[in-house]
This record gives C-alpha cells, sequence and structure tokens, in this order.
C-alpha cells in the first residue's frame, strides 16, 4: 500500500519543507501526530525520513498490486479515529519517499474531496512519486476550517513552492471540493505557473441530486445517513467498481457487497453526519465563488470526467469548464464512477502525460520531459492495435550490412542517434504496428516527429474522443519542429521521419504509395551533424485492407464542407513546408472515406544502414 509505515520518530524530527498551518495566537490548539504511516512536515529542509518497517496491510499486499478501495476505506478510517481538530495540514505519503524520482520534479499538491483524508490518491501514490513531488491535504475530521481559510493555507503554500522553484510549475490535483479550492486558487493567482487537474469537480454541485438530498440529512439519525448509497458513494462511487481487491471477476453483487462490509464499519468514523452537513454547506458556497471567477483562470486545466457519476453531472460540466477556461482540455471515462482515483483502469499519471501536461519548467519540452512508457502503458498501446495486427500479420524484414535481406530485425541499429526514413502509409495505419512491434522485439524506442495537429487542443475536440491522440504522445510523438529534431538526434534517440508528412498520409485516389518528398532531403544535414545513422525503410499492404471511397477531390465539391475544412485547419495550427512548392507544399489535414476489404498482410522491410560518421563534409557539399 502506498501510504507506508513509519517510526514514531517520522512523526516530528525535522522533515520537508511544506508547513502545517498554524492555529491564531490565543487559539492555538494541541495537534495529534498523523498516523505512524504518514510523514508529516516541520520547518526543516533536511531529507525526509525513510519508513522503517511496513504495515500489516501493506505486507499482506501481493507485490506489483495496487491498493484498493478495501484499504483507502480501512487506512483513512484509521487516519479519522485519532482525536484530531484540526487544523489542515500537509503530508508525504511514505510511497512517495522518491528515491526513483526524477530530476527537477515539479511539486504535486492533492486536494481531497469531501471526506478530507488525503489519501486519494492511495492507487496512484508510487507512479507519481517517480514524476512529481506529491504531498497531500488532510483536513480532520472535526476540523471546521472555512473554504476560504482552505484556499488561503493552499495558496500559502503554492506561493512557497514558487518561491522555492521558480522556474518549474505547481499542480494542484483537486477532487470535487479540491476541485473547486485549487480553481480557486488559480484565480486568485493569475501569474503563478499552476497545472490544475480537476476530478469530476464539484462546481456542478447546484446542478446535482446531493443539494436536494442534503437538505434532508438533518432527519436522518447518525450513523443511518451512511445507508443512503448517494452518500455512500462519495467514498465508494459506482459500487460494482468497488470490487478492485476481491478474487474472482463474476462474483454476484451479493457476494461484492458481503465482501466489503467488514471494511464500511469505518465509514461512520470518515464522515460522521455532522462533518457531511458542515462541508456540504462548504461545497455549496465553493460551487459559488469559483463559479463566479471561472474567467479569472490562466492556468492549465485538465479536467478529469466519469460519464457514470451517479452524484454530479460531471460529464456536461467538464464541457462548459472547456468553454469557461481559456487552457482546458477534458478526458472523459465513461464507465467510471464519481471516485474514478479509486477504481480500476485508471491511471493518472498517464492521464497528465497524454494530455501532454506533464512539465519540468515553464515550457512544455517534449524531448526532455518525456517519459518512457510503462509496461502497462505499452500493453495498452498493443491492444489498441490488436485488431490491425490480427488482421494484418505484420512481417518485419531488415538488411544486413552485406546486404543480404533477413526476417526480423537483426540488421537494425542498436545504438543511437538513428534515423529512421520511410513512406506515409494512407492514414498513418502502419504506425502502431512499427512502434510496438520494435519496441517488442528490441527493446528500441522509436521517437515519431508527428503533425502539430496531434497537440492542438481545439484538434481534440473534432476527434470522436478527445483523448484520440494520447497513445501516440505517450508511445513517443513529438510535433515537427527543426529544434525537436535537433534535440532528439542530440539525446542519441532513434528518430522516425516521413518527410511526406500530411500530404502522403492523406493522398488521393491513384497516389498509392507515390512519395510526396521534398526536392531537397534536408534531414540529411541534420543526420551527419551528429553522425547518426540513416535507415531507410518501406511499407507494403495498405492497398489490401481498404479501398478510398471519398478523398479530398470528392469532399471539396460537398456543399457544406467548407465550413468543417476551415474549421479543421484553423486554431494556429503550424503550417509545414512553406518553404516548398507544389502539392509537398500541402499540409493541411482533411478526413477521408474508407470502405475496409479482405485484409491482406502487412510488410516492412529496413534497408541497409547508412552511416553518416565522419561524411559531414561530403553531405554538406552534395545538398
Amino acid at each position: 500500500m502506498a501510504a507506508a509505515t513509519a517510526t514514531s520518530s517520522a512523526v516530528s524530527p525535522p522533515g520537508p519543507r511544506l508547513l502545517p498551518r498554524r492555529a491564531s495566537p490565543g487559539s492555538r490548539r494541541r495537534v495529534t501526530p498523523l498516523p505512524r504511516w504518514v510523514a508529516s512536515a516541520s520547518k526543516s529542509r533536511e531529507p525526509r525520513p525513510r519508513p522503517a518497517s511496513l504495515s500489516s496491510m501493506e505486507a499482506a499486499m501481493k507485490p506489483g498490486s495496487r491498493p484498493g478501495v478495501r484499504e483507502y476505506v480501512e487506512a483513512a478510517g484509521e487516519m479519522a479515529r485519532r482525536p484530531d481538530g484540526g487544523p489542515p495540514r500537509w503530508f508525504a505519503p511514505l510511497g512517495c519517499a522518491g528515491d526513483e524520482r526524477i530530476p527537477g520534479a515539479p511539486t504535486l499538491l492533492y486536494l481531497p474531496g469531501i471526506d478530507g483524508v488525503g489519501l486519494g490518491l492511495i492507487r496512484h501514490h508510487q507512479r507519481l512519486a517517480k514524476m512529481f513531488d506529491v504531498w497531500c491535504l488532510h483536513i480532520p475530521v472535526q476540523d471546521r476550517t472555512t473554504f476560504q481559510g482552505l484556499v488561503e493555507y493552499v495558496e500559502r503554500t503554492v506561493k512557497s513552492e514558487r518561491s522555492r522553484a521558480p522556474d518549474r510549475p505547481v499542480y494542484l490535483v483537486g477532487e470535487s471540493i479540491g476541485a473547486c479550492i485549487a480553481l480557486a486558487v488559480a484565480a486568485r493567482n493569475r501569474d503563478a505557473d499552476l497545472v490544475l487537474v480537476l476530478v469530476n469537480p464539484g462546481t456542478s454541485f447546484h446542478r446535482s441530486q446531493l443539494q436536494s438530498l442534503s437538505a434532508l440529512l438533518d432527519l436522518v439519525p447518525d450513523p443511518f445517513h451512511l445507508s443512503t448509497p448517494q452518500f455512500l458513494n462519495f467514498l465508494t462511487g459506482n459500487f460494482m467498481k468497488m470490487s478492485s481487491r476481491i478474487d474472482g471477476a463474476g462474483q454476484a453483487l451479493s457476494e461484492v457487497t458481503s465482501g466489503l462490509l467488514p471494511s464500511l464499519k469505518y465509514l461512520a468514523d470518515i464522515l460522521p453526519k455532522e462533518s457531511i452537513i458542515w462541508k456540504m454547506k462548504m461545497l455549496t458556497t465553493a460551487a459559488s465563488f469559483v463559479n463566479s471567477r471561472l474567467h479569472a483562470v490562466k492556468a492549465q486545466t485538465l479536467v478529469i470526467a466519469s460519464g457514470n457519476d451517479e452524484l454530479l453531472p460531471s460529464r456536461d460540466e467538464a464541457e462548459r469548464l472547456h468553454g469557461a477556461l481559456k487552457k482546458c482540455r477534458i478526458r472523459h471515462f465513461r464507465d467510471n464512477g464519481h471516485k474514478i482515483l479509486l477504481e480500476n483502469g485508471f491511471d493518472l499519471a498517464t492521464s497528465i502525460k497524454g494530455s501532454t501536461y506533464y512539465r519540468r519548467s515553464r515550457q512544455t519540452d517534449f524531448v526532455l520531459d518525456y517519459l518512457p512508457p510503462t509496461p502497462d502503458e505499452l500493453e495498452k498501446a498493443i491492444d489498441h492495435n490488436r485488431l490491425l495486427n490480427f488482421a494484418t500479420d505484420p512481417v518485419m524484414l531488415s538488411t544486413l550490412t552485406d546486404g543480404r535481406i533477413v526476417r526480423g530485425l537483426a540488421g537494425m541499429p542498436r545504438e543511437g542517434p538513428v534515423l529512421l526514413v520511410g513512406y506515409h502509409m494512407l492514414m498513418g495505419f502502419e504506425l502502431g504496428p512499427l512502434v510496438t512491434g520494435v519496441l517488442r522485439s528490441t527493446g528500441i524506442h522509436i521517437r515519431g516527429l508527428a503533425h502539430p495537429f496531434m497537440f492542438n487542443e481545439s484538434s481534440e475536440q473534432l476527434m470522436p474522443d478527445t483523448s484520440y491522440f494520447d497513445l501516440p504522445r505517450i508511445m513517443g510523438a513529438v510535433p515537427v519542429t527543426g529544434v525537436n529534431f535537433y534535440k532528439l538526434l542530440s539525446e542519441k534517440q532513434f528518430v522516425l521521419l516521413f518527410p511526406g508528412g500530411a500530404r502522403e498520409a492523406l493522398h488521393r485516389k491513384g497516389e498509392e504509395y507515390k512519395l510526396f518528398w521534398p526536392e531537397q532531403s534536408e534531414f540529411v544535414r541534420m543526420a551527419s551533424r551528429f553522425g547518426a545513422t540513416i535507415v531507410p525503410f518501406g511499407v507494403v499492404g495498405e492497398d489490401d485492407i481498404c479501398d478510398m471511397l471519398l478523398d479530398y477531390n470528392d469532399l471539396v465539391k460537398l456543399p457544406f464542407y467548407d465550413s468543417i475544412d476551415k474549421k479543421i485547419n484553423e486554431g494556429g495550427l503550424i503550417k509545414l513546408r512553406t518553404d516548398s512548392t507544389g502539392e509537398i507544399k500541402n499540409q493541411d489535414m482533411h478526413p477521408v472515406v474508407l470502405t475496409p476489404k479482405v485484409p491482406g498482410r502487412f510488410y516492412f522491410i529496413f534497408g541497409k544502414p547508412i552511416e553518416t560518421r565522419g561524411k559531414q563534409l561530403r553531405y554538406r557539399i552534395v545538398i
């Protein structure tokens, strides 16, 4: 379990920089230390203590497994039972000790939902700890700090972090009411470099069923208020999603319920009726406060919306926030419930990476900020292309240094920098099998230079799903620019380049396998500068999987297409090949209409590697 144990000495000795909020003079209360598995903060800047032992729950878990709803409820109950009236404070879960954290990692502050415990990221601690310096806000059950007080507390911490690391962003991950706190802090600090991740934000509270239910809460005796499914879902989300730690996928609902009943006894400690009433009133205030100030939010914002949220209209609210906020992306998860952070199949780190919102400086660096795909992300990419791989059964051939062509990738160089240059098939159908196939076979991670359309926020709204391009970006795609090309080669990466670009991938009828390359192969100059090995390759099989029904020449004849074309290519997309002439200059994006047919096979053939080391002067003369 991510919330690891610590010795008793780890509670009060010198810790990290984030400080507990002090009570006002004359009203200072004695603060009971947090449970033994939480490292609290103090004034010292010495390294945080490392855990000395494991809790019984963590020791019982299988290696590599993630905690689920049961572990969360039991750990939160243990935390809430302590007689602690406040004030709120930050803690760093010892699962986030950061032994494998990348250099220059930004700070991530987690702002919990209505429970206030701060363990809502329990399934994500280990992943996030490699990318961020993670701190969680704990609001004791009996604490009655107002919404304004919480906003000011988080705001002070943000300013402290900005002073400590002015060149790094601060991430605020807020859930329901925590999302309201994050938005309020951003509205009050317009010049701060913030990245907001809002999970089913409570800004829609006035349109939810909870507002009417909260009025009836006074009539329900304690602890029977927890028998109301809507309030129970504040902790557990969609009830059918609660079996994350129960063996057997085919259990009946009654079996799932009985398996979780031992854990549900902690709910009364986490959410007594008085605390729910207080936080319902706070949520009403928070939603009104934030909705009147959305125009002031300038921060990058990612909204995570559950399509099966029974408490809040999260899907509709995500669309509303996207229209109200200047820099906002949304990710819809149709089958997830209110407590998506505790549900299987959702990974917060993957969502942040896929939206290109992970950065360690003021501007996103698609090369230096990139994190390679995890095994889970690779499997997801492979599964995404499973049908295409099954239908086409790709064959990969490579060329040895003596010119012999062999099946497999024995002729592929194993050390970078390497530049793979090839022909773009229709719609880029070759990309998935190519990148995942090479990675699985050789361990070589290919970074593709992609059209800026794949990275533009407005273009996401034109796709069937706003996360349509997340997988290519997670697998290493970067916008095709000279700077990114230079950085990739300087980092000795394997770079994938299609000189024909969008014009080649979106060719017309009768242009199958036709190259649309520039007259001057400018990539040769860049490759020779770094002594990169150039590997030309080709792919065949496109004509054996589909027929083109409508191409661009057909679409422009439709009376309504002009408006569609303008919408697709607006939004400040970078125009490519502006210095070229003829068809190669046309790099606009447009749809094509295809009809499938009985598929054939894909054949990839990688040519003989071309060495450029020591030949820089020669290539300059040729060009």
